[in-house]
């Protein structure tokens, strides 16, 4: 059986993410990972916060920080949300790590030994106000092709094209807004991406064709446009130093690498820093998930505009090392989720952030609905009115309800044990085929990560339940056969813990909390098979049971108003 590796972009650190940040990586990919877990795999689940570059340096400056305490403030106050959120990461690391200064000069000792990085003379833009040269992240202007007008110097953030900061028009300093700039000659490090093109395009080839068309398409635009050899340092002063030993003048001049060099070496980083924080008498094997690792399926979870870096630049890193690092096997890209027809936005503070959604609502009311309505295919957009149909309908009314009227109604007829009665009859077997039918499909969608048609897979198992109950309606029975009555809601109880493993994926703290009504000795979420499914039998008569709190409250039209109020509803 197949280890699996996983990983969800690296969330940056100048800030709290918003709901886009979390239906774009780490949601998903904890779903999945969730998932493959009670399947019986051997899951690592691997991410940190990626700690360097320009916007760490200028949101510190903001703040009045050093760049490392800034840096270690904002990584707790993220890991705290996340864990909010029921991330169930196996390690959340640090970019800014030792193990990740090691990896990544490593990786770039070796890229020098094979004879993809060049040291090169280039010009590049110089503040006469800040007195030093302007990474392309401290250099903003007008996008060339978009025109957008706070385009960064190294990507446009409204059309995802990437960017030299000489291509903006009216560029200016991020740190002083001077204009007062010109260009001068530097040194820097490049990639030889130009010579690992054959090689990349070798591996899309073999790897691409099964991963979604969002991805392919985007890698296999960038090798059609042809790989250009990329500056892999900058003039900050935060991020991996440049090594001494062999470039003793970059390093003297203080040079670093750039942000989207080291941070998808940081994936390998984290798993060593997993590694080396086991606790006494455990042995984690890092390197066994990474090098030489065949065993290994490694799947990535990242919105579009991170896809050319994971699919062409990095993979080109790792076969420049000329060692047998392990490369992604699925990258699973996502479009954007925009808040009402206008983008989400880190640095613009547009949308909802993970922090004030925690606030207002447990985290399965969020993680339910993101799934749910996941930008795959395509944008997709977040409106209130969509997000309360959405709880109300199929948390609060389909699932919620079912679980307090089946258990609230037996406990009140049959006492606080699992009701014995009749043995199953035509409608059971009738329901149990189609629990395995719906399970069967649930499935299938979860193992091809499609998320959407997972969540309306898991939807129609919870209607069953409800369709079945209606149909038997046990309050009628009661009244003329008390053990037909007590068989259905035998039943109905069943399907209640059939839920609560299924649902665990998609909300871990509720399908808890319906696994803890029964006083059962195996409360594990170990996955359903078919035959278990169809037979609805894993709550025998007699378990004691309780009445849960309400899973999911309704939201209601005062609290929409306020919602809207406070963080706007308008297109």
């Amino acid at each position: 059986m197949a280890r699996h590796l996983i990983t969800s972009a690296l969330p940056y650190i100048n800030g709290i993410k918003h709901l886009g940040n979390m239906v774009g990586s780490m949601l998903p990919a904890d779903v999945y990972s969730r998932y493959m877990r009670q399947r019986g795999h051997d899951v690592l689940y691997i991410c940190a916060t990626d700690e360097h570059g320009t916007p760490a340096e200028l949101a510190a400056k903001d703040a009045g920080q050093s760049v490392d305490a800034f840096c270690a403030e904002q990584h707790d106050a993220q890991k705290a949300i996340y864990e909010g959120f029921g991330l169930a990461f196996d390690h959340f690391g640090r970019s800014s790590s030792q193990q990740n200064v090691e990896l990544t000069q490593h990786f770039a000792r070796k890229l020098h030994e094979n004879g993809f990085i060049e040291e090169r003379a280039i010009r590049q833009v110089y503040s006469k106000a800040d007195e030093r040269f302007l990474p392309d992240r401290y250099i903003v202007g007008t996008c060339p092709h978009c025109g957008y007008d706070k385009a960064r110097g190294d990507q446009c953030e409204n059309c995802t094209r990437v960017l030299d900061p000489t291509d903006l028009i009216d560029a200016r300093s991020a740190i002083s807004g001077s204009s007062d700039l010109e260009v001068r000659e530097t040194k820097h490090l490049f990639l030889l991406q130009s010579k690992l093109q054959g090689e990349v395009e070798k591996f899309i080839d073999e790897t691409g064709e099964e991963w979604p068309t969002l991805a392919s398409s985007i890698a296999r635009k960038w090798l059609t446009e042809g790989l250009h050899d990329r500056a892999i340092t900058r003039d900050l002063d935060w991020g991996v130093p440049v090594p001494a030993d062999v470039w003793p003048d970059l390093a003297a001049e203080g040079k670093v690498f750039y942000v989207w060099f080291d941070a998808p070496i940081e994936y390998i980083g984290s798993t060593k820093e997993w590694a080396d924080a086991a606790p006494d008498g455990e042995v984690r094997d890092w390197k066994s998930w990474w090098y030489e690792a065949d065993d290994v399926r490694y799947t990535e979870f990242m919105a579009k505009d991170n896809v050319p870096f994971h699919s062409v630049m990095f993979p080109a890193t790792q076969l420049g090392t000329r060692e047998p690092w392990k490369k992604v096997d699925f990258l699973k890209a996502f479009n954007w989720l925009n808040y009402y027809g206008g983008k989400f936005s880190t640095s613009q503070r547009r949308g909802i952030f993970t922090d004030a959604a925690l606030e207002l609502l447990p985290a399965d009311y969020w993680r339910y609905f993101l799934i749910a309505n996941a930008p795959e295919s395509d944008d997709t957009s977040f409106t209130w009115e969509l997000f309360s149909s959405s709880v109300n309908k199929d948390l609060a009314d389909t699932l919620g309800n079912f679980v307090n009227r089946v258990l609230s109604f037996s406990r009140k007829r049959f006492g606080d044990e699992v009701p014995a009665g009749a043995e199953p009859g035509e409608a059971e077997a009738k329901l149990g085929e189609e629990i395995a039918r719906l399970l069967a499909e649930y499935e299938e969608h979860m193992d091809a990560l499609q998320f959407r048609k997972a969540a309306a897979a898991l939807r129609a198992l919870w209607s069953a339940g409800n369709s079945y109950l209606e149909e038997k309606a046990p309050w009628l029975e009661i009244k003329t056969d008390k053990d037909a009555a007590a068989l259905t809601l035998r039943t109905a109880m069943n399907l209640i813990h059939l839920y609560s493993v299924v649902s665990e994926p998609f909300i871990p703290a509720s399908a808890k909390a319906m696994r803890g009504a029964f006083a059962l000795a195996d409360d594990t979420a170990l996955w359903v098979t078919a035959d278990e499914a169809k037979a609805l039998a894993s709550v025998p008569a007699g378990t004691p049971f309780t009445v849960p709190p309400v899973l999911f409250a309704k939201i209601t039209e005062d609290d929409l108003a306020a919602y809207k109020e406070r963080f706007g509803g308008e297109e």
